[in-house]
């Protein structure tokens, strides 16, 4: 029995030490959720004008609420076809904070609620589902912010 313990506790080192020499060079901050859209030809206004009418405000509801701490636009200069001219991105506490949480959607189903005037989602939906036709999703990626930690 003690020889599995001093082996297990050997793999754990092995698992855990690249992790543990990371944290020697930096603080964990917040992450960002970044979700890249392009916008298709002729309609980048009409997408800032949704942006600034439905996106802007709840999403300055959820911060006051402490669902999010913060969120920007990003605006890119393509370089090919394919690439992304907006960026979308939300900052979260951390990982754990992009877990679902029953409670968080229920707030943020009440923020819709209240700034299109109806619960009623399929209505939203209607309101909303403009946008689909004026931007292509290109993908999502996460980043983990990090402070650096000055070398002694």
């Amino acid at each position: 029995m003690k020889r599995y313990t001093i082996i297990a506790g050997f793999i754990l080192c092995f698992v855990f030490a690249p992790a543990l020499r990371a944290q020697e060079h930096y603080t964990e901050g917040y992450v960002r959720e970044v979700s890249f859209y392009r916008t298709k030809p002729d309609h980048f206004d009409d997408y800032m004008k949704y942006l600034r009418a439905n996106f802007l405000p709840q999403q300055e509801d959820a911060k006051k609420q402490g669902l999010i701490m913060g969120y920007s636009v990003l605006i890119n200069v393509p370089s090919s076809p394919d690439d992304w001219d907006v960026a979308i991105v939300m900052l979260h506490k951390n990982f754990a904070a992009l877990d679902y949480n029953q409670g968080d959607e229920a707030k943020m189903k009440a923020i819709a609620a209240k700034h299109f005037n109806t619960a009623d989602e399929k209505k939203q939906e209607e309101v909303t589902g403009k946008r689909l036709d004026w931007r292509e999703y290109k993908g999502t990626r996460y980043y983990r912010e990090v402070t650096l930690k000055p070398l002694q």
